[in-house]
């Protein structure tokens, strides 16, 4: 997929400088971050979507669900940025 050149200038609208850009609050920090908590949020939305496609095993009350977020801190060429994990009740998945 490309994004539209226009999609692109919206983003970086205002943006002057590197710092703007890749610095401390820059956009490539804001974009990776909620890049990768889509993604996480994507994957946990999927194994729990496909645990509720299996029979419940006999003795079970009730399906794994979502169980609220930690925090993490990820590190890259930007800096340091923290993301948001969703967590699920059996914590079979988040662990980093």
């Amino acid at each position: 997929m490309t994004f539209q050149p226009e999609l692109l200038d919206e983003l970086l609208k205002g943006y002057q400088t590197p710092e703007d850009l890749i610095g401390e609050g820059g956009i490539l920090k804001q974009l990776t971050t909620a890049l990768v908590e889509r993604c996480l949020n994507a994957e946990l939305k999927t194994h729990l979507e496909e645990q509720d496609s299996e029979p419940l095993p006999s003795g079970k009350a009730s399906r794994n669900r979502r169980n609220g977020h930690s925090k993490k801190t990820i590190k890259g060429e930007f800096g340091a940025a923290q993301i948001s994990i969703s967590r699920d009740r059996k914590g079979e998945l988040g662990r980093c």
